[in-house]
């Protein structure tokens, strides 16, 4: 008896869920083109991941090359530029996360205590327009002003007693200041958009209730304010961990030189390196596999722990 109510059941449900789909089909077919391309571009090319797997002949194609297991993966682990690669790539992800995480938070927090519209308006304008500058170009802003002989960086230190002669670019210590805060200065205003969003969605009347209990604006920032985006601060940062191994390629490989070398070489342009340079695709393919290997485990233990913790997350 329990088991045909059951089918009955699942029966009823199906059929709910088709006259649903009938009756709103028009918001199924604005959502195709967004599926059709993740499949196509996203899903579609994952059936190469197989050359991290085999010795990778373009002649002999995917399925035509041989298959080697994990000679690839073992022979990067047992590379003696491994851990290198390894620390540089987590030391600028986590430079960048602990360093580039709050800003958003604290400018937008700024921007929204600011009480002219007008004035905000121009404030969040100027904050987020770094965003659209092109990494080639401010790689290049950043060389010309950090130049040793014509930059003003230099120039001002030089005014200050200091050395003025500075090679910033080919100093190995100075390689990851400037990839995370020029990073945190061109990401943080667009950054910020999302929280100052969840900002406009407090309720006035909380602030005005606040304010009559005599609370200062610093109070009503942290009691008001802050736990009313702490769902927002939670998935943002696991999405931020879920990426922290990808180092943004352009700019490190644009920042990189004979040098600073030692410091800026990254498991992305590592990567690019293996595979473009050197053509061996399937161990540049066995390193792309790895990496992203790793973020996904980092993304689903810091989703879980955010579950634990504060009670958001993605799933």
């Amino acid at each position: 008896m329990s088991a045909a109510k059951n089918e009955k059941i699942k029966s009823l449900r199906l059929n709910h869920t088709l006259m649903l789909m009938r009756r709103n089909y028009m918001l199924y077919i604005f959502l195709l083109p967004a599926l059709l391309y993740l499949a196509l571009f996203s899903y579609a090319p994952m059936y190469g991941i197989q050359i991290a797997f085999k010795n990778f002949v373009a002649s002999q194609g995917i399925f035509g090359s041989k298959w080697v297991g994990f000679k690839w993966f073992e022979t990067f682990f047992h590379s003696p530029r491994f851990w290198q690669i390894l620390v540089n790539t987590l030391s600028v992800s986590l430079y960048m996360l602990v360093a580039g995480f709050p800003i958003p938070i604290i400018l937008a927090l700024v921007i929204n205590c600011i009480p002219g519209t007008g004035f905000k308006r121009v404030a969040q304008t100027v904050t987020y327009m770094p965003h659209f500058i092109s990494i080639v170009v401010l790689v290049g802003m950043m060389s010309v002003f950090f130049s040793p002989r014509s930059g003003f960086i230099n120039t001002i230190i030089g005014a200050l007693g200091g050395p003025g002669d500075t090679y910033f670019f080919g100093t190995p210590e100075y390689f990851r200041h400037l990839y995370v805060w020029s990073g945190v200065w061109q990401s943080s205003g667009w950054g910020s958009i999302i929280y100052i969003a969840a900002l406009s969605g407090v309720s006035p009347e909380l602030h005005e209730s606040a304010t009559l209990d005599g609370a200062t604006r610093i109070q009503r920032i942290w009691y008001i304010d802050i736990p009313s985006i702490v769902p927002t601060m939670v998935i943002l940062l696991i999405l931020n961990c879920g990426s922290l191994m990808n180092v943004g390629f352009e700019k490190a490989f644009l920042m990189q030189n004979s040098l600073n070398l030692d410091v800026a070489e990254v498991i992305s342009t590592y990567t690019y390196k293996i595979g473009l340079q050197h053509f061996e695709y399937s161990y540049s393919a066995a390193i792309g596999l790895f990496n992203n290997i790793i973020n996904f485990i980092i993304l689903v233990l810091v989703n879980r722990f955010a579950k634990k913790i504060s009670g958001s997350s993605l799933w």
